[in-house]
């Protein structure tokens, strides 16, 4: 009963205190400082240690759970590519570190309007292969991701096969956006976060000048071949719910291994309120069991 009531506060608090900040009415630098407010709901687990540093000019920030640490996640965090930092989704790092055993290292890549594409995948990339200079294994390395983050997450494997660089030993996405051409959002009866003007806004700043269509945008548009195991998160409470869907159906298709977990009356990342909501803890437990399943260690 107590969790059911506290799904239906967070809904409320979603629908009423963070949707109307998601917005092309707002200034994206506005936007920006009001969701950073909004996520310190979003609470790491006590002993998570955060540090500050820099790979490749990218800054990172990297969490520790507990003292021993199996291999490397790679967390690109969601925003739509124009808001959101390693900081706002310092929650969501700190119970993957937790379920995962792994360290996981969260880049502030660069946001459009100001840094349109390919800066953010310049900057996974510029991250990912500065992570093998160091001399982790491919294999040791995972890479998950929500929102934009989750799309970003498979272009960035996308990216890693065209150069012919390994690739990493897993992908997890959370609600990922994979189609920016908005062409097939869902419809659900409710939906507690995202807004499809400012879903729509934030794919043109991103995009540029570029193709809504090109592959390393909208990966649902890619040849998924050859890409690693593959864990799709999402609720049935969003407009991106669609977006998971036909992910999984593309990898199906080029023989990717894929898993599909769609959570009912949930919505879009609901992976944040982990450690408060039991579904979210148990979504990221499945998350950190893919994650370890996988690794070469």
């Amino acid at each position: 009963m107590l969790q059911h009531l506290l799904e239906a506060g967070l809904r409320q608090t979603m629908t009423r205190l963070v949707r109307p900040l998601l917005t092309p009415a707002l200034p994206v630098s506005l936007q920006r400082t009001l969701i950073a407010q909004a996520y310190r709901s979003s609470i790491p687990p006590r002993g998570s240690l955060f540090t500050k540093e820099i790979l490749a000019t990218v800054p990172v920030t990297r969490c520790q759970y507990g003292e021993s640490t199996r291999g490397v996640i790679l967390y690109l965090h969601g925003g739509g590519y124009i808001i959101g930092s390693s900081k706002t989704h310092r929650g969501l790092t700190g119970h993957l570190a937790k379920t995962s055993g792994c360290e996981v290292i969260a880049p502030d890549y660069r946001l459009a309007p100001e840094h349109p594409f390919p800066a953010a995948l310049e900057d996974a990339l510029a991250v990912y292969q500065s992570l093998l200079s160091q001399g982790c294994n491919a294999g040791d390395i995972a890479v998950a991701g929500d929102s934009a983050g989750g799309g970003l997450t498979i272009t960035l494997a996308l990216r890693l096969k065209e150069l012919g660089l390994p690739l990493p030993s897993s992908l997890t996405v959370f609600s990922p956006w994979t189609d920016l051409t908005q062409t097939n959002l869902y419809s659900p009866e409710c939906e507690p976060v995202l807004q499809e003007a400012w879903t729509e806004k934030a794919a043109t700043l991103y995009a540029g000048k570029e193709a809504l269509t090109n592959p390393l945008i909208s990966p649902v548009f890619g040849d998924l071949s050859g890409l690693p195991p593959l864990l799709i998160q999402v609720g049935s409470e969003e407009i991106l719910l669609n977006d998971a869907e036909r992910l999984a159906k593309v990898a199906d298709r080029d023989d990717v291994e894929v898993r599909l977990e769609v959570y009912n009356s949930l919505w879009h990342v609901f992976q944040v309120h982990s450690g408060q909501l039991e579904r979210a803890t148990t979504a990221l437990e499945a998350a950190g069991r893919h994650i370890k399943a996988h690794l070469a260690g």
